[in-house]
């Protein structure tokens, strides 16, 4: 019953993810090379190669390497932060 509550949880939270990193992508007052690596993890969290935590951790570190970029406007700044937070929090 629980483990049935937590991947309903995750499958929301990678959901919400998905939409943040859709616009994100799709923003053309970003930087080409985020937007990229913001569809880029938007691939790696929709593949169903791996389970969905080795999914999310992969696009953290997408995400985690592209956040260095000193060209990024704030405000997707932030928002690559929120979405990070909701990759963090799934676990296998």
């Amino acid at each position: 019953m629980v483990r049935k509550k937590k991947l309903k949880e995750y499958a929301e939270k990678t959901k919400q993810a998905t939409f943040v990193l859709g616009q994100v992508s799709e923003d053309t007052t970003t930087p080409r090379n985020i937007r990229r690596a913001a569809k880029q993890s938007i691939e790696v969290l929709q593949s169903s190669e791996y389970s969905l935590a080795v999914r999310a951790s992969n696009a953290v570190s997408i995400l985690d390497e592209i956040l260095q970029d000193p060209n990024m406007p704030p405000y997707t700044r932030v928002k690559l932060w929120n979405v990070m937070s909701f990759l963090e929090a799934i676990k296998d």
